[in-house]
């Protein structure tokens, strides 16, 4: 049956709306305003200035969609990798103050990009085959958990010890605030989508808060509030064109060793999901992006953005996918998407200030909730129970730990799991040629997993004379599986029997090759002439 018969109007597997250059500048300028409200979200939960998540979002936006592998998808600041390098701001900022903390956090960028591009240039962008799907599902449910606790620090109010929540009426407009940013975001696309909903629900709320302001009833905690308080002789986010800068860090080992562990995170969460969105473009639009170029353009961008004062990035799902669904298909929608957002910046920032930050959080919560595959709750009782395991690990890891372990450590999970069921699969159906010989023919895998079970297939004692393993439906694939084999047939030496191999394919053949001073058995080509030899013998 074709894929096109599952197709209907409300639902397409494949979207094949041709490349256009009008469709892709008016997909990108769409993408542009959206890109705003969560690159300064993306900047809180990184703690720094919003313009350092404006400049990152413009940078890496603009590098990706010129020197990418995959057109049509955009990148920009991520909470992935805000997550990551928040740990580091937080704990230069006690220790040195927010400016010595931003270079560390530009030092670390640097070295994250240095890294992706490192991992291009080794063509290492195929290994994201590797990464099982419960594993993907997993590292999405962590990172929307991870996002969605980020968030809560806006209900707070004071710093460290003094850190306390906002008082009863304060908290209630922040959550009421919160409630129409959400509320406007998930109905205006059922009414029209003309205008994106995440910017009508920030003009929304921003307009309530201006509204509140003016007339005296309340002030609702902007973008300009958080940003004084992270540096109080802040007055506005207006940003100019980003200036080259060496990152004002020691180089020396000190530095080297802060800021490794943070570049290594950063760079491997931000390859992973930007490979992980490119999988997803692909499959969406049935063309084919190129991985490793990819990481070549992730790493150039946030090598960029360490120079020149961006906290770094990688692709973003959601904003791909409103690109891809808007028509965008060319790089013109992603350098479109860059170009607009900095022109926002730099004209508009006296607008971008007056948002507040409930609006914000009911962005991110709106993210949160589209990255989640709810999907997986349907699911975990009717997959296999190894994988509901894996899923659960690796949203576990995720919020315990950080996202690159997560993946690491389900990759490992995964391949143990996958390793310890094909090592229970090992028959051998027995039969005696003659009454010295005796066949045991095997079905499965002969591998580290197996070897146990492969070596009490055997009767050294009782066995007769010759004993011929038929390899016709088995494979070795590996030095543990030469052993095993070395092992038995010692065994059967020690007994004064022969092991024969028989139907070998050739790819065991040349492991008993290479392994020639290893494993000393005797490879048979047909039973009849091997048995007519002993005959004549």
């Amino acid at each position: 049956m074709k894929v096109e018969n599952y197709e209907n109007k409300f639902f397409k597997l494949k979207i094949k709306k041709p490349r256009n250059l009008k469709t892709d500048v008016l997909s990108g300028l769409t993408v542009s305003l959206a890109l705003i409200p969560e690159a300064i979200a993306f900047s809180f939960v990184a703690h720094v200035d919003p313009k350092i998540g404006l400049y990152a979002a413009f940078m890496v936006g603009f590098i990706t969609a010129v020197f990418g592998g995959r057109p049509g998808m955009i990148s920009g600041a991520t909470g992935a990798v805000a997550v990551i390098f928040a740990p580091l701001v937080i704990q230069q900022s006690s220790r040195i103050g927010i400016e010595g903390a931003m270079g560390y956090l530009f030092a670390a960028v640097l070295l994250m990009g240095l890294i992706q591009i490192t991992f291009g240039l080794l063509k290492l962008g195929k290994f994201i085959r590797l990464v099982p799907h419960p594993v993907m599902l997993g590292f999405v449910n962590g990172l929307a958990i991870i996002i969605f606790k980020a968030q809560f620090a806006q209900f707070y109010i004071g710093t460290g010890e003094t850190q306390s929540l906002l008082p009863a009426i304060p908290l209630l407009i922040m959550l009421g605030g919160v409630f129409v940013t959400m509320f406007v975001s998930y109905f205006l696309p059922k009414i029209t989508t003309a205008v994106p909903a995440t910017l009508a629900a920030l003009v929304s709320v921003t307009l309530i808060s201006v509204w509140l302001d003016k007339s005296g009833i309340y002030h609702m905690r902007t973008v300009l509030d958080f940003v004084q308080n992270i540096d109080p002789s802040k007055t506005t986010i207006a940003a100019s064109l980003p200036s080259f800068a060496i990152p004002n860090v020691p180089f020396n080992f000190e530095t080297l060793k802060i800021i490794f562990p943070f570049a290594v995170l950063a760079a491997a969460v931000g390859l992973i999901e930007s490979l992980m969105t490119l999988t997803l473009v692909d499959e969406i639009t049935d063309t084919r992006g190129k991985g490793n170029k990819e990481c070549l353009g992730q790493g150039l961008a946030n090598l960029v953005n360490g120079f020149f004062g961006g906290m770094g990035g990688c692709a973003m799902i959601g904003q791909s996918m409103i690109n891809i669904r808007a028509g965008g298909r060319g790089r013109t929608s992603g350098i479109t998407a860059a170009v607009c957002l900095f022109f926002f910046v730099i004209f508009g920032a006296k607008y971008v200030e007056s948002v507040p930050l409930a609006a914000l959080v009911g962005v991110m919560f709106m993210v949160v909730i589209a990255t989640f595959e709810w999907s997986s709750f349907r699911i975990i009782s009717k997959i296999p129970k190894a994988d509901a395991f894996i899923i659960i690990l690796v949203s576990v890891v995720t919020v315990v730990e950080d996202l690159a372990v997560a993946v690491i450590v389900g990759i490992i999970a995964s391949a143990l799991i996958f390793a310890w069921n094909r090592g229970k699969i090992m028959k051998v159906s027995v039969s005696s040629e003659k009454q010295n010989s005796k066949v045991y023919k095997l079905q499965g895998c002969l591998f580290f997993g197996s070897v146990g079970s492969f070596k009490k297939l055997f009767d050294f004692n009782k066995d007769p004379k010759d004993i011929i393993i038929d390899f016709e439906d088995s494979r070795v694939y590996d030095h543990s599986g030469l052993e095993a084999i070395n092992f038995v047939a010692e065994k059967y030496a020690e007994q004064k029997k022969s092991l024969h191999l028989l139907n070998l394919s050739k790819e065991c053949r040349m492991l008993l090759k290479k392994a020639d001073n290893i494993v000393e058995v005797s490879v048979i080509e047909n039973l009849d002439w091997h048995l007519a030899d002993d005959a004549l013998a």
